[in-house]
């Protein structure tokens, strides 16, 4: 009972905390939330009772077990980790979209990135929040539920069997009941709108959940149809109308600048509809050359947007491919493309190449020089991250100086993430999440715009294509659900000297894993290990694109949408029009392509 009761406290504070999602739910949406919730509630309280039951039972054997004593001090550490991880649960919910589970797992390794994913979130109120809940339920245990309150005047023999007996019935809550399959986090999903759902659960219950499954990789839990029928489907979707491709180069074999924009999101790009001002230069590079008005990033991660953006590879939902270097091994590349044909290669990063397992991944991809953040002077630094974007491009233009050409040069800027810190003034008032991310989104802009004005002095401009284009969106500055497509809108830009098509936009529905393919065709390079990508400027009988979130993906077509989870087993997000082909071909993407990782 001071479990369930703790549970329920801690799921009030989670809507209290995000009130302005929850004042868009009905009385009735509250009332289904924590009617549900309670059965995750029950379990996870049986979880955490069974240790208790268990010593009790142990002091029939071992009289001298001081086993009131262990209970609280057991009950008092369990109750302060509950208490932090709700409390970091509060603030990832408000940049990832879903509970706290094991997707943290993967930054481990480099928690100083990890924590400043989070830097901008109110740390004295999550401290506060922690401590306030703690001291509460302490004290109501202290003098309510305390074992030390009660004196049982039973035999040995009589005390034992009642603790086996509650130890026992503790696997009924703890399974969900007497049905066949154990709880799951379904029973908690009833709404349309994911943040009512999202709310039902139980965030220990989840985390341990996702803990238990992190290393099963070897699983397809995506079995919407047979897997023969899933891959055909997919193939119809990579169908060419013709073999004719618009030519847009005036150069045979080009240098290749590929500019990665950290969390650019398409409601900052004046030119793609978004508010106008934050990004004047890459507005301006758009006339100036080619962009693609309806691209979709593939995931929400920069590690992800990473391997759909340099591999052309679909991105997995609740874990990454490139945690595990002996997949991203069998994976194609630009850069091993690149390096085949005979250009030089080159990846600049003004953070740590560590960070989620990414350094593995660029050896992988057999990149002739990796720059990170320990080749630029300290002075450089923001207080999280690494060098500023300014002092990044500064030194691509240095190093491209003396390149041998033709070169391959990956550049990932990094001052748009959180905590969105910039070196100039603030172009925008205000001080809220939302107004440090515009600014931080207008600074790299800004060094963006300086870059391409020295680069149009180089040597090699005229030789040279451009590539600009996002790793993922962003939830700011509305916070869109994590389902939403407005979410994944990015930019994608081609520009240079070596661009024969100046001032065109193509309107058709793009994917990043689209843009390795069109990038390798324009350059007569092979494309075909690419297979997870079109040709964005050759015909297609099927214009598609597909991004996934956690546990669940959408699928976009001209003149609709639809996001589908997963524990509920049906659409969130549901398109005007949306035909029943439509549903099965982006099922049969989501089972073919995580098919396709198990494989690997």
């Amino acid at each position: 009972m001071f479990w369930v009761l703790y549970f329920l406290a801690a799921r009030a504070i989670f809507l209290l905390y995000h009130s302005s999602r929850t004042q868009q739910l009905s009385t009735e949406d509250l009332y289904t939330i924590f009617s549900k919730g309670l059965r995750l509630d029950l379990s996870f309280s049986g979880y955490v009772s069974a240790i208790p039951f268990l010593a009790i039972l142990a002091t029939t054997l071992f009289p001298g077990l001081r086993v009131r004593r262990f209970i609280r001090y057991y009950t008092y550490t369990t109750l302060a980790l509950l208490s932090v991880l709700m409390a970091v649960d509060l603030e990832l919910y408000t940049f990832w979209g879903f509970r706290l589970d094991s997707t943290p797992l993967l930054y481990l390794n480099t928690p100083g990135e990890m924590a400043a994913s989070a830097a901008s979130a109110p740390v004295l109120l999550l401290v506060v929040i922690a401590l306030g809940t703690s001291l509460v339920f302490a004290l109501l245990f202290r003098y309510t539920f305390d074992y030390q309150n009660y004196h049982l005047n039973f035999s040995k023999v009589t005390y034992a069997g009642i603790a086996l007996t509650f130890a026992a019935v503790l696997i009924l809550p703890m399974r969900g009941g007497w049905q066949q399959i154990p709880i799951n986090q379904s029973v908690v999903y009833f709404s349309e709108n994911p943040y009512a759902n999202h709310a039902g659960l139980n965030m220990p219950w989840n985390l341990m959940n996702t803990m238990l499954k992190y290393n099963q990789e070897a699983r397809n839990p995506y079995q919407y149809m047979e897997i023969d029928e899933a891959e055909a489907l997919v193939s119809r979707l990579y169908q060419s109308a013709g073999d004719s491709a618009e030519r847009i180069l005036q150069v045979e074999r080009p240098n290749v600048l590929f500019i990665i924009l950290e969390s650019y999101t398409a409601k900052f790009i004046g030119h793609l509809g978004g508010e106008q001002g934050v990004t004047p230069n890459l507005d301006r590079i758009a006339a100036e050359g080619m962009s693609f008005m309806k691209m979709y990033a593939s995931g929400d991660r920069s590690e992800k947007g990473m391997v759909a953006l340099l591999s052309g590879y679909p991105v997995q939902t609740t874990t990454s491919i490139i945690k595990n270097p002996k997949k991203t091994e069998q994976l194609p590349h630009l850069s091993q493309v690149f390096k085949q044909a005979g250009y030089s290669t080159g990846f600049y990063y003004g953070g740590e190449l560590e960070f989620a397992n990414i350094r593995s991944y660029l050896q992988n991809g057999g990149y002739d020089r990796l720059i990170d953040k320990y080749d630029f002077p300290e002075e450089s630094y923001n207080s999280k991250w690494g060098a500023h974007d300014h002092v990044l491009f500064d030194r691509v233009l240095q190093d491209l100086k003396e390149a041998n050409e033709p070169f391959f040069t990956t550049v990932y800027t990094l001052s748009s993430h959180e905590p969105f810190e910039t070196p100039i003034p603030a172009k925008f008032p205000g001080t809220s999440v939302t107004d440090k991310f515009r600014n931080s989104v207008y600074y790299t802009d800004w060094a963006l715009g300086r870059f391409m004005e020295e680069a149009r002095q180089q040597p090699w401009w005229d030789s040279t294509l451009i590539v600009l284009v996002a790793d993922h969106g962003h939830p700011l500055p509305y916070e869109d659900p994590n389902h939403l497509s407005t979410k994944f809108r990015i930019p994608f830009v081609l520009a240079g000297g070596a661009l024969s098509a100046k001032g065109k936009q193509v309107k058709e529905l793009a994917s990043q894993t689209d843009i390795a393919t069109t990038l390798l065709y324009q350059l007569s390079l092979p494309y075909r290990d690419f297979k997870w990508g079109r040709n964005l400027l050759a015909p297609t009988d099927y214009p598609f694109a597909f991004y996934v979130f956690n546990d669940g993906f959408g699928f976009i077509t001209p003149g609709t949408v639809f996001s589908f989870d997963n524990v509920s087993q049906k659409p969130i997000l549901r398109g005007k029009g949306l035909t029943k082909q439509q549903l099965e071909y982006g099922k049969a993407y989501m089972q073919s392509s995580f098919e396709d990782f198990v494989r690997k």
